[in-house]
């Protein structure tokens, strides 16, 4: 069971200020959620198989195929700031 205490101290480590009414509230929250982890840890479980992914998803990537590059001029025709066949970059320092 949570605390208001114990929920005061959640907030003042996530550095939100929590008040005395809503701490009240959210522990109150939290006992609920709590509760229902209760309730399915009664469940019986034995003879399920352990289930890792709902959707039946195995590889939903493309093929990594190797494919020509685009031409360099072509690539630059869509700047304005290039030099000596580079993209053009501020300075950093």
């Amino acid at each position: 069971m949570i605390t208001k205490e114990e929920v005061e101290h959640v907030g003042w480590l996530a550095r939100i200020e929590i008040d005395a009414k809503q701490s009240d509230a959210y522990a109150e929250k939290l006992n609920s959620v709590l509760d229902y982890f209760g309730q399915l840890d009664e469940v019986d479980t034995e003879d399920a198989a352990p289930t890792y992914h709902v959707a039946d998803i195995v590889n939903v990537f493309r093929k990594d195929e190797v494919t020509e590059s685009l031409p360099q001029e072509a690539v630059l025709s869509n700047t304005e700031h290039r030099q000596e066949g580079n993209f053009k970059a501020p300075r950093i320092m």
